[in-house]
């Protein structure tokens, strides 16, 4: 079976403003490696609304309608804090963003794809339960576990999370509930400031800090000794990827030194675990990333094993 990309063009008018990391580029740079020739295979799909009662799955019906009220003009912005900014586009894009998700979770529970990736923004693990933060609206990774859950009976998902950054907002939504496992490499000490190994929520809960200056095999030994074996003895029904490029050597808001075949080698692993232990049933979706080359080539990297595996 081929991969599923799931992305929208309402994903690019979610505008931060001028000299923002987290910009509509980001996207364009990511569909425009995958559109080299070796990707024809890819099926291709739009990326749907979510519902409200997707989204409060996760979040509480409060915050979900105060953040789709934030509509600006087409020449204003609105700062949420000192990171997190919507323009007239964001809540739309954040919607699709989610329902990428869930349409990914659709396609790969029902057996029609086995692999599926979602080409979208703004990103969601730092996203709170009722708080937005570090570029994130919905905590899309979170939306799409749940919606396993709901919808296609799912016991277990396995969240994991390569982002240079923390997924705090992740780690929030689950912390207390054993029926969801995330594991997380990450820069240490960095933004958001959370993720220390000693945090362990009700035991589902693993994280892997790595120092300033980490290499590749740093970041491999991190997942192949500890995160994978992790995942492979919670035995999920799903594993949902939040692939973040910003570990890589170039990108300019953290100091880890992991390359494009870092990426694709710990792909090929999440999808041999994946095939050992839930029936190959990989959704990944796209978190950070902000040099534009690293993110193009790292994403096709990243794609390109998810076919391959």
């Amino acid at each position: 079976m081929s991969v599923l990309l799931l992305t929208h063009r309402a994903c690019l008018h979610h505008d931060p403003g001028p000299h923002h990391p987290e910009c509509p580029d980001r996207l364009r740079s990511v569909l425009k490696a995958l559109d080299a020739g070796e990707f024809v295979d890819l099926i291709r799909d739009q990326a749907p609304l979510a519902t409200v009662e997707q989204l409060t799955r996760v979040h509480p019906e409060n915050y979900v309608s105060a953040i789709l009220a934030i509509r600006p003009e087409p020449d204003e912005t609105v700062a949420l804090d000192g990171d997190t900014v919507m323009s007239w586009g964001s809540a739309e894009a954040a919607l699709r963003a989610a329902g990428a998700s869930i349409a990914a979770v659709d396609a790969v529970m029902k057996g029609e794809f086995r692999r599926a990736f979602c080409a979208t923004r703004p990103p969601g693990h730092h996203c709170e339960p009722a708080r937005p933060m570090g570029f994130c609206l919905f905590a899309n990774a979170a939306i799409a576990a749940r919606h396993a859950q709901a919808v296609h009976g799912a016991r277990r998902v396995a969240i994991v999370d390569f982002d240079v950054h923390h997924g705090n907002g992740t780690q929030a939504c689950f912390e207390a509930d054993g029926s969801i496992f995330y594991g997380s490499s990450h820069q240490w000490p960095l933004y958001p400031g959370t993720g220390d190994a000693a945090e362990h929520g009700v035991g589902n809960i693993l994280n892997v800090p790595l120092p300033p200056g980490a290499d590749g095999e740093a970041f491999r030994a991190a997942w192949v000794d500890h995160i994978i074996p992790a995942v492979e003895a919670f035995a999920p029904d799903l594993l949902v990827i939040s692939a973040g490029f910003d570990a890589h050597a170039a990108d300019p808001l953290a100091q880890l030194r992991v390359r494009e075949v870092d990426f694709a080698y710990l792909t090929e692993a999440l999808c041999a675990l994946a095939d050992r232990c839930c029936e190959g049933r990989v959704v990944s979706m796209l978190e950070g990333g902000y040099d534009l080359e690293a993110l193009g080539r790292s994403t096709a990297a990243h794609v390109r094993a998810l076919m391959r595996a």
